[in-house]
Order: C-alpha cells, then structure tokens, then sequence
C-alpha cells in the first residue's frame, strides 16, 4: 500500500512538470509562427526606390525612404517669398510617391467609374489674361491628349480620386504632406532646383515658362521666362523630362500639385515629423509651379495657396501611398 501511495504521487507529479513543457511549446510554436508572418510582411513590402502598381491602371509609385529635410529655402535664394522660412529639420517616414502626376487618361477613368461630377467652370487663359470661364479638364482652354497631366482640377477633386483608388485597391492613397512634397521634389539636394540653381538648365527638366511658351502664347511676350526651349506651349505629357534623383518626374513645372495641408504663411510652429500641417484657414497649399511659371516659381521651396474648391488651367496634382 505504500508503494502504490508512492507511485501515485511519482505519476503526478511528472503530469505536473509536462503540462508546463508542453505549455511552454505551444506558446514558442505561436512566437515562431508570428516571427515568420512579420517576416513575410516585411519581404512583400516595396523597398525604397523601387516602382510598383498597385492594380492594371493605377499610378506607378516609388518607394521613398525615410530621411531628414530641411524644408524652406535660405534667405539667400534668388526668387525667395517670405512664406518659405524659417528653414527647419523635418523628419520624414517612409512613404510611395507618385512617380508621374496623374495624367488625363487616368482621371478619365476614375470619373467614367465613378461618375463624380468634375463641375464645368475653370480659370483658364486667354487672349493672355486668366478669367473663369466654362470649361474643365475635358476643356482646360488648350489641347491636350490622355498623356498629359490632368488639369483644372481643384483639391476636392484630388482628394476624390484618391478615395476611389484606395477603395479600388484596398490601399491608403492620399494626397502628400507639404513636408513629403519638398522631401521628393528635392530628391536630396539643398539647391534651388534638384538639377542645381541656375534656372536656364530648367528645360531639360521641367516644362515651365520658356522660348515656346513666350513666342505661340498671346500676351506671353512680357512674361519672365527660362532662356531655354523645351518645345511645348502648355503642358507635356507626363514624364518627358529628365527625373530627380529619387526617379520622381516633373516635380517642378508642368502643373501645380496640390498637398494635403492647411497653407500658413509661414513655417513658425509647423510640424517636424513630416505630417500634414491643418487648421488656419481654408486655403490649401500647391507646389512645384506651371507650365506657365517663371525662374522664380519653378523651385523646390515655391509655394502656392488656393481655395479647395478653385480649378485653374495650371492645377494638377500626384498622389503618395502609406506603406504601413
């Protein structure tokens, strides 16, 4: 009898040291299985400077990494406007940038799709003289074929078009941060321009007020313009010009690209974690400058403001992706 007393309490006393083991197995088994899917994310993820679609149709984007700008632009800049200082250090996360502006054919999609309402009035340019007028980015006041960007588009418009691809892919699109814009228009560099500061180079570059422009526009002859010839009147197709380097096109000139923040006129108490800047009005910032835009507006810290709710001839926009 005391021996079976004995073998009873051996017997549970070994269920008590494997009920811990096995425990303790399951329990590395689920960190083990949760180590490799966080894995597997990570390696399906886009890495910086590499291209993608997200579906047949969408925008191409490129993978910016994360890195550290100095927004604004030094008193010493030729063409500099006060809204542009003081320069700060901004600390920017990794993010998808589109590597073209969203061309006319692709906003033909999105409104043929989702039937959104693009309005039929545009500022526009005529007889050398902008007036609001009947028109829209079917009509923008001068030809234009589905390779070019899409214009006479106003920051509501933007944002709807952004919404209608991230329900489409099951991907957050959005319109960029200021911070996000300059950081990929700079692609790095701290001149006025990514090729460097001297403006007559522009034409290799960027589509911006040039020889063309001033001699087939009316009223252009007064214009301030690049002494170069990049051989379009108004806008080019998208992605002609030679990129940053970040492999991003037509970040300065060709059209104005809208942003998601709140414009301020000046950047006294902005973020420095590189997000969206709101409050202050209700006017919204564009950057980069126009087709129609002199030296002075075709650089990295031009800035613009507008209603959300105006379209100009000139207006545009490209689009970012979150990648978490």
């Amino acid at each position: 009898m005391h021996n079976l007393y004995g073998l009873i309490i051996a017997i549970f006393c070994l269920m008590g040291m494997t009920a811990p083991s096995q425990a303790a197995t399951k329990d590395n088994a689920a960190k083990a299985k949760a180590v490799k899917a966080k894995a597997a994310k990570a390696a399906s993820a886009p890495k910086a400077g590499k291209t993608f679609h997200d579906c047949p149709g969408c925008p191409e984007m490129v993978v910016l990494y994360s890195g550290r700008l100095d927004m604004g632009s030094p008193k010493s800049e030729k063409g500099r406007a006060d809204d542009e200082g003081p320069v700060h250090s901004v600390n920017i996360s990794a993010f998808a940038m589109g590597k073209t502006e969203i061309s006319r054919g692709q906003f033909a999609e999105f409104v043929k799709k989702s039937r959104y309402n693009t309005g039929d009035k545009c500022w526009t340019l005529d007889n050398g003289k902008y007036e609001e007028r009947k028109g829209n980015w079917r009509e923008p006041g001068y030809p234009q074929d589905d390779k070019q960007p899409a214009v006479c588009i106003n920051w509501n418009d933007a944002l709807a078009y952004a919404k209608w691809l991230s329900h489409k892919t099951g991907k957050k699109y959005r319109l960029p941060t200021e911070a996000e814009w300059e950081y990929a228009a700079r692609g790095n560099t701290k001149t006025a321009r990514y090729w460097g500061d001297n403006p007559d180079e522009a034409c290799a570059y960027a589509n911006g007020a040039d020889k063309t422009a001033q001699a087939q526009i009316k009223g252009a002859t007064s214009w301030s313009i690049h002494k170069c010839t990049d051989g379009f009147v108004y806008t080019a197709p998208v992605g002609r010009f030679k990129p940053n380097s970040f492999g991003l096109y037509d970040m300065l000139g060709n059209v104005w690209e809208w942003t998601e923040d709140n414009y301020h006129d000046s950047y006294q108490g902005a973020p420095l974690d590189g997000s969206a800047w709101q409050g202050n009005g209700a006017k919204r910032v564009l950057r980069g400058g126009s087709w129609n835009n002199s030296p002075s507006n075709l650089r990295a810290a031009i800035r613009y403001a507008s209603k959300p709710d105006v379209r100009f001839s000139s207006f545009g926009f490209r689009l970012a992706r979150s990648l978490k």
